[in-house]
């Protein structure tokens, strides 16, 4: 069975490790090696994660199967949206990731009618998110969900500067997929 749970101080053991494989399975083969293992060790340090976790407007979410966490999100609102968001009442959906052997289980779907009801109950009227621009698979399931391409910006790897579409979709009730 798929649930989630909101993340807490006691699961970040289990964020950092998910974090590291899920970021290094979606980005390992186009990231020099010394960059990734750079970007791994800083961005998610159990300290770095820790402090976002703790960060007013920002919650991290657990997809479950079985009670076995096997993807994330990271949702922030208000003051943690992050600068390059463009809607000015936005929830940024800043991140999903799901393991490798659990995807294409509607874990990503769960993860973001989350959002969605999350954008709902606080009265947002966007969502907002960066995808990198050869990411496909993410850009055709935000794309399936009424995401549009509204900017691109930088997103650092090490020293290796990716680029991310900005997209965005109006917040509605989760569709039927």
């Amino acid at each position: 069975m798929n649930t989630i749970r909101q993340i807490t101080e006691q699961d970040i053991p289990t964020l950092v490790h998910m974090a590291r494989v899920t970021f290094a399975d979606t980005f390992d083969a186009n990231t020099a090696p010394a960059d990734m293992a750079e970007f791994l060790a800083t961005a998610y340090a159990p300290s770095k994660l820790t402090t976002e976790l703790n960060t007013p407007g920002t919650t991290f979410w657990f997809a479950l199967v079985d009670g076995t966490p096997a993807g994330y999100a990271k949702f922030n609102v208000d003051a943690a949206v992050t600068a390059d968001v463009k809607a000015t009442n936005a929830l940024e959906l800043e991140r999903i990731y799901i393991l490798p052997t659990y995807k294409h289980h509607g874990l990503g779907s769960l993860l973001y009618n989350q959002a969605l009801k999350l954008a709902q109950a606080q009265g947002k009227d966007t969502i907002a998110l960066g995808v990198w621009e050869h990411n496909e698979p993410a850009k055709a399931f935000y794309t399936k969900r009424g995401f549009k391409k509204v900017g691109e910006h930088a997103f650092v790897v090490g020293d290796d500067p990716q680029h991310d579409w900005l997209m965005e979709a109006a917040v509605t009730p989760a569709p039927e997929i």
